[in-house]
């Protein structure tokens, strides 16, 4: 059995969370939300989910980076990610902090309103991608994207990714603002 765990990191309000487990001999269950956990030990966060997305992504492909005015905790069903953070918050100590999270089943992210989150799926065959939203997503909702190719993040993604190979990232995040546009245009 592993135990709940909530560990703080270096963007403010983002938390890596280690969800409980239990290992026997048909497998593993894994408790992936319990409102009397999370809200009693996780700070800040909402205690109830509106929406619910499961992505499968093949191995080498990237999603995000997505900063929406929602709060979100994400976690691998299956497979593995590389899990990146970028604080665009205008009134955050942690603003520009980048952090990087490997995410393998049992370990979850709770990421805060505003903080860009995206990953890479690095698991062999489909990785499935867990997110739960504390308001559902609409389009035109407010938030910042950034791109996830951007040098001045310095991200060392894993696997190399091609920006023109849609099977590796969207045209829409391949093309979205630099950082220092994304922070210029929210100012």
């Amino acid at each position: 059995m592993s135990e709940f765990a909530a560990n703080s990191t270096g963007i403010s309000g983002l938390l890596v969370l280690q969800a409980q487990s239990v290992t026997e001999p048909r497998g593993e269950v894994r408790e992936l939300y319990r409102r009397s956990r999370y809200s009693g030990r996780v700070p800040g966060i909402s205690g109830s989910w509106d929406q619910i997305n499961l992505t499968a992504t093949k191995r080498g492909a990237v999603r995000g980076l997505h900063g929406e005015h929602m709060q979100k905790l994400v976690t691998v069903a299956s497979g593995s990610a590389f899990g990146v953070y970028v604080d665009v918050r205008e009134a955050s100590p942690t603003r520009g902090a980048v952090e990087t999270v490997d995410l393998t089943p049992g370990v979850q992210v709770l990421v805060p309103r505003g903080v860009c989150n995206g990953f890479q799926a690095t698991g062999p065959g489909v990785t499935e991608y867990l997110y739960f939203f504390d308001r559902e997503w609409a389009p035109g909702m407010s938030g910042v994207a950034v791109n996830p190719l951007d040098r001045e993040l310095a991200i060392a993604w894993p696997i190399p990714i091609d920006p023109a190979d849609e099977s590796q990232i969207s045209a829409k995040d391949a093309s979205a603002p630099s950082f220092s546009e994304a922070l210029a245009a929210h100012e």
